[in-house]
C-alpha cells in the first residue's frame, strides 16, 4: 500500500495499456473541430475501450474485465478533438472528498504541496492545475468536482443532474451522479460544455441570491464580500437569501441518501472480495448498513421538500455561495477533524446535490497562497448560462488576500 504522495496524476498502466494510449492519442489529432489540441484527462471511473478501470481500487481491478466500450460522455469528447493523455488517480470508488488514495499514492496539490489535493476528482484536477492537461473530466456526486476545483484554484462544473448521460462509469450513487470537469479557464471550461450539454437553458436570469449566512460560515468571508461588492456594486437586483442548512438537515439527509444507494451498488461487491480499502472510506461504507429503511424514507421526504423550496427561490435567479469552508486542510488534520470538517462541507455541496442543480465554483479567493473561491448555483439547464455570467463578472477585478 502506498500511503505517499505521488507528483504523478496519472494511473499506472502495464505496457499493453499503454501502447493502448498511445494509439488512442494519436488517433485523436483532429482539426477544425471545437476541442482540437486540448488535452483530456480521465477520471479512472470512467470506462475506455482497452483500458482498464479501477475505480481507485487494484482488487476492483482484478475482479472486473477490461472495457470493451467507451463511455459516451468520453467519446463525445474525442469526437469533438479532445486529446486524451491519460487516466488519473480517484478516491476509492469516488467515496472521498479528500483526494487521498492508500493504493496509489495521493496526488500532489500543486498550489499547497502540505495540503490535500481534495476528491474524488483528485488526479484530473492536479493534472490540470500541473498543467499537464487542459480539461479534468470527473464525476461528482457530494461535490467531487467542486471541492477539487476549490483546492487547486481551477474553474469546475457540475452539471443539472441527467443532463449528461453516465454510461460507461463505475457508479457512487446514481440519484446525485453527474459527470462534470475542470479547467485553468472559462473558455475551455465552456469548450467543454458546449460539446457535452445538449440543453440549451432559456430563462432570463432577473436577480441575484447571496447566501450571507452560509458566506460569513467561512474563513474567507471578507474577500468574498469584498469580491462581490466589486462585481454587483449595489445592484438592485441582488437579494440575500438565508439557508438555514441545519434546519434542513442538509448535509445528513444526503448523505444518508447517498449511503443506501452505495450499499445497494457496492455491498454485494464489498462482501464478496472484502478489499482493502482506506479506514475513513471503510467506516464510510459500514455506516451505510446502519441507515433503515425508515431512515431512507425521513431523508427522501426532507430532499423533495428542500427541492420545492429552493426550486421555487432559484426561479429568474442565480445564487451565490461559498464552494468549501475555505482552504484545503492540510495532509497532517487529524482523522477526527476531517470528519468535523467534512459535515461542514457538505453542508454546502448539498445543496446543489439534493436538488440536483448545476454549480459552477469560481477560484477567486486565496488565503496565504492557498486557493479557495465561491459558487454560482442556477435552476436546472441553467449551466451555459452560469459560465456566461461567470465570464462578466470575471472581467471585472478579482480580489486576492
Amino acid at each position: 500500500m502506498d500511503h505517499s504522495i505521488t507528483q504523478n496524476p496519472f494511473m499506472p498502466l502495464n505496457d499493453q495499456a499503454l501502447k493502448q494510449t498511445e494509439r488512442m492519442t494519436c488517433m485523436q489529432d483532429s482539426k477544425g473541430v471545437p476541442l482540437t489540441g486540448m488535452r483530456l484527462a480521465v477520471k479512472d471511473l470512467f470506462h475506455i475501450a482497452g483500458l482498464p478501470t479501477s475505480a481507485g481500487n487494484p482488487t476492483w481491478l482484478a475482479t472486473h474485465e477490461t472495457p470493451s466500450q467507451t463511455a459516451s460522455s468520453v467519446q463525445t469528447l474525442f469526437d469533438n478533438g479532445a486529446c486524451f493523455c491519460g487516466k488519473t488517480i480517484t478516491d476509492e470508488l469516488a467515496y472521498s472528498l479528500n483526494g487521498q488514495n492508500i493504493h496509489y499514492g495521493t496526488p500532489c496539490n500543486p498550489t499547497n504541496p502540505d495540503r490535500l489535493p481534495g476528491g474524488s476528482t483528485s488526479g484530473s484536477a492536479v493534472a490540470v492545475a500541473s498543467d499537464f492537461a487542459d480539461i479534468g473530466l470527473g464525476t461528482d456526486t457530494g461535490g467531487s468536482i467542486r471541492v477539487p476545483a476549490s483546492y487547486n484554484g481551477l474553474f469546475g462544473l457540475r452539471p443539472t443532474h441527467g443532463v449528461i448521460a453516465v454510461d460507461g462509469l463505475v457508479p457512487l450513487a446514481p440519484s446525485f451522479d453527474t459527470v462534470g470537469w475542470l479547467a485553468q479557464d472559462l473558455d475551455h471550461l465552456e469548450a467543454t460544455a458546449n460539446a457535452l450539454l445538449a440543453s440549451k437553458h432559456s430563462e432570463t436570469i432577473q436577480k441575484i441570491l447571496i447566501a450571507d449566512n452560509l458566506i460569513q460560515s467561512v474563513e474567507h468571508a471578507n474577500q468574498i464580500q469584498t469580491q462581490l461588492d466589486t462585481w454587483l456594486n449595489n445592484s438592485e437586483k441582488t437579494e440575500s437569501l438565508e439557508i438555514d442548512l441545519d434546519a434542513w438537515k442538509a448535509s445528513e439527509t444526503f448523505r444518508t441518501l447517498q449511503g443506501a444507494e452505495i450499499l445497494e451498488q457496492h455491498g454485494e461487491w464489498l462482501a464478496e472480495h472484502n478489499p482493502i480499502i482506506a479506514p475513513d472510506i471503510r467506516m464510510r461504507f459500514n455506516w451505510c448498513k446502519s441507515i433503515s429503511s425508515d431512515d431512507q424514507k425521513h431523508a427522501a421526504i426532507q430532499r423533495d421538500t428542500f427541492t420545492r423550496w429552493i426550486d421555487s427561490e432559484l426561479k429568474g435567479a442565480i445564487l451565490i455561495i461559498p464552494t468549501t469552508p475555505g482552504r484545503s486542510p492540510l495532509l497532517s488534520t487529524p482523522d477526527d477533524e476531517l470528519a468535523d470538517y467534512r459535515i461542514h462541507l457538505m453542508n454546502l455541496t448539498a445543496i446543489a446535490g439534493l436538488a440536483g442543480l448545476p454549480q459552477l465554483h469560481l477560484p477567486v479567493c486565496n488565503i496565504d497562497g492557498a486557493p479557495c473561491g465561491l459558487s454560482l448555483i442556477g435552476p436546472k439547464n441553467s449551466d451555459l448560462q452560469l459560465i456566461q455570467q461567470a465570464k462578466v463578472w470575471l472581467t471585472k477585478t478579482t480580489i486576492e488576500g
